[in-house]
């Protein structure tokens, strides 16, 4: 029986590993093991921010040690990482130094940023999954694969032109973890509360990303405007229905705004982080002008037409900017079909054929 290690360390990684575990279980016997088996919870490894980070360096260096034993004393045939570079690539390292084949899922962004990266992370691996056609030339020859983005496979057909009919929701996906919830809900409660005044009053449904983040979001709705929370539908979950149902979204950047992309939804990315971290990413990130995946997808691939998701990062990322972008989702059909039709389109160079989890059991 073949004994694989299976990490994923935030929410959107979970999912992708289990949809690997079910590839691997059908073709023989396997032993699948995660960092949940070890007593670390996905909730607990997601944080935000440098200092978050800081705050929790014995959490986090408690992991490296326990999962490093784990390799040493289990001995699994293959460590399979998936995303979550900071930890996962580190234990992916220290099973292939012991010989152990290391295959990681989710290319790191080392096109945006950090391309000093590259070599470690040849060093560190046997092989390296891409979601993204560009990413395997950026890499040595044989290490990387593009596998085709998995979330094209979870989606039916979409047609741009079901946007026409107005059904008055607005979507809000703040974000999976606490720190980004403290960000951005700030200015978006706001940006509600000026459309409100505006005259446009779409009823909200924002869907939590885990239980957590609910009872955050449900302590702030608790203490906002009553008018606002009144017009609020929380829920555990559900974030793709919520999409596929609003006339816009406001999103915060992540794997969510490609989720809106391929769903059509007409999106306003949105993200902040503190002074220092910020200023920090400006210089950093040489590689892309953009943060969203549609985007970076748009400029790589060769896109035609203009910026198919307008970004909010940092000081853009007000009330006013917010309620400039969405008033034209909202309250005009035709921008909002247009919209719809150029994610569609943009999502459309992925050029996926249904085969990523075959693809990556292959590698494993």
């Amino acid at each position: 029986m073949r004994k694989i290690l299976l990490l994923a360390g935030e929410e959107s990684g979970v999912l992708y590993a289990k949809r690997i575990a079910a590839e691997l279980e059908s073709r023989g016997p396997v032993e699948i093991r995660g960092y949940d088996d070890y007593g670390f919870k996905t909730a607990d490894l997601a944080v935000f921010g440098i200092w978050a980070v800081i705050r929790k360096i014995f959490y986090f260096l408690k992991v490296k040690r326990t999962m490093e034993r784990a390799i040493d004393e289990w001995r699994p045939d293959v460590v399979c990482t998936i995303d979550y570079p900071g930890l996962n690539l580190k234990l992916a390292a220290y099973a292939h130094a012991r010989g152990i084949r290391a295959v990681h899922v989710v290319c790191p962004q080392v096109w945006a940023w950090h391309q000093s990266r590259i070599p470690k992370i040849e060093r560190s691996l046997d092989a390296l999954c891409c979601f993204l056609p560009f990413e395997p030339k950026i890499f040595r020859e044989g290490l990387a694969t593009f596998v085709g983005h998995p979330l094209l496979e979870e989606f039916g057909s979409v047609d741009a032109s079901d946007r026409r009919t107005t059904r008055n929701v607005l979507a809000v996906l703040p974000g999976s973890r606490l720190g980004e919830i403290h960000y951005h809900m700030p200015v978006i409660l706001e940006a509600v509360a000026r459309l409100r005044a505006d005259g446009i009053r779409p009823s909200i449904v924002i869907p939590a990303a885990n239980d957590r983040v609910y009872r955050a979001l449900e302590k702030i709705l608790k203490g906002s405007a009553r008018e606002i929370s009144a017009a609020v539908t929380l829920t555990r979950g559900g974030a793709r229905e919520a999409l596929r149902q609003a006339d816009a979204a406001i999103v915060s950047s992540g794997t969510a705004t490609l989720e809106a992309a391929l769903l059509g939804c007409p999106t306003v990315l949105v993200y902040k982080v503190g002074y220092f971290l910020g200023e920090f990413l400006k210089r950093a990130i040489t590689g892309t002008r953009f943060a969203g995946l549609a985007n970076v997808i748009w400029e790589r691939c060769g896109g035609a037409g203009g910026q198919p998701m307008p970004e909010l990062l940092q000081d853009d990322f007000t009330a006013d900017n917010v309620v400039s972008e969405l008033r034209r989702y909202l309250a005009d059909a035709n921008s909002r079909v247009a919209a719809s039709a150029h994610l569609l389109e943009t999502c459309a160079l992925l050029n996926g054929d249904g085969q990523s989890m075959r693809r990556i059991a292959d590698l494993i």
